[in-house]
């Protein structure tokens, strides 16, 4: 990266997108760029049988590295770009949704190579000298184009209205100086990325191994749940934990609620909004200590549970109906938070899920008549205190993405405005 300064700009002038440096220059996007639709997606197997030219669809903006190019595509092959008359794209063309619900997911990313695009994709390929592609693209992620949409059944954003987007252009010197500066935050990004999926694997491999085969075990049995350490036992849940039974609050004005949106599927405590008790038509009793299970789908086979914190005012809050209270008593109720995430265990609950499609509940019995491992405490809490550590690790890197991204926005409205400018020292 070059040595850049940064310094307060002052001199600005009033433009169709606000204030901007007086030295900047405004144009539409269809003066420093062409745009298209890409290609109708291959239908058939034989299109992609050996392919070697990357054909990138919707879907694929999901995974992007250092939240910038698509690291997953499908590969077509001659036979295709041939046959169907596919047009390919240059590398360093800016694509985005412009068809669809994924509109509202305001994604966007670069071409690393030269490629074939799905036609549900708008393709931006800046032919100005004056404008630089990753300048470009950053300002066109603080565009959203789902304030564009057109009136119709299926969101859709028209490329007529594309090409009237306003977009300030500063020397191409400082466009490129402003682009290194966030692509560096991207990367530190990508690396935090990393170290979380790395975290998620590992935590996974190890809630399989100490939920299953514990620690330091060397003979095993066979249960009606899988194979298990000699001197483990299986219990029903109801033999170790009961699920609370509802309670009528009356006396408090305020009260603490707990919505299922507040329910985590990764973390271990939920989180809770304070509400007027006159507020709360319908709920369920629970106090500080108890897992909160749901019992809805999908919430449930999202992995939606946690455990009301010890510091939730008066000791107690009304949640969601769509949840069990489980309150522990022979069980250490974190050991029980990881047996309760492990997929075979959800995979029960889920198979005794009863009612009309998309609004199938766990039947209370179902939970009381779980199947669980149940190690001597002491192990209990050795088992989970590791899973706790490893948890913790990835809560701090999860608050350290936030943290990047709070940044990058921040650095985003500075540089893109032209607020704070970027001098490059030769």
């Amino acid at each position: 990266m070059n040595k850049i300064e940064f310094y307060k700009e002052t001199n600005f002038k009033q433009t169709p997108i606000g204030k901007i440096p007086r030295d900047w220059k405004i144009v539409r996007l269809k003066d420093i760029a062409l745009i298209s639709s890409g290609n109708t997606a291959p239908q058939e197997k034989m299109y992609f049988e050996d392919g070697k030219f990357p054909f990138i669809r919707v879907q694929h903006l999901n995974k992007l590295e250092e939240q910038k190019y698509p690291t997953q595509f499908d590969l077509i092959n001659e036979l295709a770009i041939s046959e169907l008359k596919l047009k390919k794209f240059r590398k360093g063309s800016i694509i985005f949704p412009k068809s669809g619900e994924s509109i509202r997911l305001e994604k966007r990313a670069i071409l690393r190579e030269d490629s074939f695009v799905v036609n549900h994709l708008a393709v931006i390929e800046p032919i100005h000298q004056e404008a630089h592609n990753m300048f470009l693209f950053y300002y066109l992620c603080t565009i959203k184009t789902s304030d564009y949409l057109t009136k119709t059944t299926m969101p859709s954003l028209n490329l007529s209205t594309i090409q009237t987007f306003y977009i300030p252009l500063p020397p191409v010197v400082e466009q490129r100086a402003v682009a290194e500066v966030l692509s560096v935050v991207d990367l530190a990004i990508q690396k935090t990325d990393m170290v979380i999926a790395k975290t998620e694997r590992l935590k996974k491999g190890l809630m399989q191994t100490l939920l299953t085969r514990g620690i330091g075990h060397k003979e095993f049995k066979d249960t009606e749940i899988g194979k298990i350490p000699k001197t483990w036992q299986t219990v029903k849940l109801k033999e170790v934990a009961e699920i609370r039974g509802n309670k009528i609050v009356s006396s408090f004005e305020k009260v603490a609620f707990i919505p299922m949106e507040l329910i985590p599927d990764s973390e271990i405590f939920v989180k809770y909004e304070v509400r007027n008790l006159k507020d709360v038509s319908s709920s369920t009793y629970c106090e500080a200590g108890d897992l909160l299970l749901a019992k809805i789908t999908p919430s449930l086979e999202n992995g939606k549970q946690g455990i009301v914190p010890e510091d939730i005012p008066n000791g107690f809050a009304l949640a969601t109906t769509e949840v069990y209270p489980i309150v522990c008593k022979y069980i250490d109720k974190l050991f029980l938070f990881y047996v309760l995430k492990l997929p075979k265990i959800r995979k029960i609950l889920e198979f005794s899920m009863r009612g009309t499609t998309g609004r199938q509940r766990v039947p209370k019995e179902a939970v009381e008549n779980l199947r669980i491992p149940l190690p001597p405490y002491e192990e209990q809490q050795k088992i989970a205190n590791i899973l706790l550590k490893v948890n913790e690790k990835l809560e701090f890197e999860k608050k350290e993405r936030a943290r990047l991204e709070i940044i990058k926005q921040g650095l985003m409205d500075l540089l893109l405005t032209g607020k704070v400018r970027v001098k490059v020292i030769k």
